[in-house]
């Protein structure tokens, strides 16, 4: 797979330090993020990935939630896991954070027992979706789960419309997949069995999507 730039969380750069507040005002982040770690139904002692942690919200509300699993972070963006680390900081809780490549995960097959991600999948395209699924796949154990927060089919023309306020900034090309509902057509094609969208929220950008996928090995 070519080594392509991936889109920083509000596209640009200048952007990245206004991204926590804005996402805090215009969404209901901690509600979904919760929904979100509550229907990995984690195990005490698991090893858990956030996939694209960005600034480590939802990896701070998890290990708040679960302080003895082992919590890892990783994200492309080093200047977002700089913010990381000093939230990591002042909320004085353990998370280990890594810069990768957005190529091969930094980690051995057959090591993570959950992987969370949230507001990731629209910042990559089609090629990039595909990899991505692939290498959580390879490091996640059998039966591990894949826990997904991200845009999905709009739940009426309304969310729809919304919508076209988060293409505009981060791009048609990699979001249109995931409005279209081809997100679980993709955690498929990473490898995953009983891939479900089980719960959606709509917000002032459009319609939010929790998926998930399990590792099956037969």
């Amino acid at each position: 797979m070519e080594n392509k730039t991936y889109i920083p969380a509000l596209k640009y750069n200048w952007l990245t330090k206004i991204y926590n507040p804005l996402v805090a005002f215009t969404m209901p982040e901690t509600k979904f993020k919760k929904a979100l770690i509550n229907q990995a139904n984690i195990k005490p002692n698991s090893v858990v990935l956030d996939f694209g942690v960005g600034t480590a919200t939802l990896s701070i509300l998890l290990k708040k939630e679960y302080s003895q699993v082992k919590l890892e972070g990783v994200d492309v963006d080093n200047k977002i896991l700089e913010i990381a680390k000093q939230k990591i900081k002042e909320q004085d809780v353990d998370v280990e954070l890594t810069q990768y490549d957005g190529i091969k995960l930094p980690y051995p097959d057959n090591y993570f027992d959950r992987v969370v991600t949230s507001l990731v999948f629209h910042h990559l395209d089609r090629e990039q979706k595909e990899n991505s699924l692939k290498e959580i796949y390879r490091v996640l154990k059998p039966n591990g789960e894949l826990h997904i927060a991200d845009w999905g089919l709009s739940n009426n023309v309304m969310m729809r419309l919304l919508f076209y306020l988060v293409q505009f900034l981060d791009g048609f090309k990699t979001t249109t997949d995931n409005v279209k509902g081809l997100l679980p057509a993709y955690i498929k094609i990473g490898g995953f069995k009983n891939v479900e969208a089980l719960k959606s929220f709509n917000t002032i950008f459009g319609t939010l999507w929790l998926y998930k996928g399990i590792k099956l090995i037969h």
